[in-house]
């Protein structure tokens, strides 16, 4: 059995442990052993988007230590902290090439959840829900990683599933982190954009593969009064194939 270590992120621990545990249960369904390294904290990445490089840099350290003690790939449900172990730690240790060349190491094991359920043999995904489901692709997931088509693909693969067409997707929700709090009126009617397209849809659930994008969709739309429920992609896939 395959070994895979589960990088939780700082939201999923602290807001949505659930989210968590959806993505154990769907690994383990898959036939991988998961391993959870304790030592983990966060990636860094508020601290790097704040322009406090040398509090990332820390942070960063600590993550690659406890990171390449552990073995096998490392899964991420998040393309927003996906994209920091991934991308960003290289650019943090410019010069420093000890410390780029590990960060290195550890960033070409790192898999964000829906690329890796996705990779191989795809048929192993299998379940059935009835409901309907309009997907939001996270700016990072797609922009930073390049993930386009997986989430998607995982939806297809769940029998009863409809997947119904959000329009302009792909526009951000005006989280974006820190931007959200800098910019709270720009970020506030983004969000509006975004919700009316949901309701507009008429999809029973907004599934995305970020849980920022998440809390700020699903606080939008309790203050609606909507009732569409909020779910990251792990949740649907385990409440589909449990």
């Amino acid at each position: 059995m395959t070994v895979v270590q589960l990088l939780h992120t700082c939201l999923v621990n602290e807001f949505a442990p659930a989210v968590g545990f959806a993505v154990v249960r769907v690994l383990r369904r898959l036939g991988y052993d998961v391993q959870v390294p304790l030592e983990q904290t966060c990636c860094g990445q508020p601290a790097f988007n704040a322009g406090f490089q040398e509090q990332a840099r820390e942070a960063a350290r600590h993550m690659i230590a406890t990171l390449e003690r552990t073995e096998g790939p490392i899964v991420i449900p998040s393309g927003s902290c996906g994209d920091m172990v991934i991308h960003q730690y290289e650019q943090l240790f410019q010069q420093e090439a000890s410390w780029r060349g590990r960060a290195q190491a550890v960033a070409a094991r790192c898999h964000e959840f829906s690329a890796f359920v996705m990779r191989g043999d795809s048929s192993k995904v299998q379940g059935r829900l009835n409901t309907s489901v309009a997907y939001h692709p996270s700016c990072h997931l797609l922009r930073g990683l390049g993930v386009v088509n997986e989430p998607t693909a995982a939806i297809a693969r769940l029998t009863g599933v409809r997947h119904v067409d959000l329009g302009a997707a792909d526009e951000c929700c005006g989280f974006g982190g820190l931007f959200a709090v800098k910019h709270a009126d720009i970020s506030s009617r983004m969000l509006e954009r975004k919700i009316d397209r949901i309701l507009q849809s008429g999809a029973d659930r907004l599934v995305s593969c970020d849980l920022g994008c998440l809390l700020q969709i699903g606080g939008g739309l309790h203050r609606r009064g909507a009732n569409v429920k909020v779910q990251h992609l792990a949740e649907l896939l385990d409440e589909a194939t449990s």
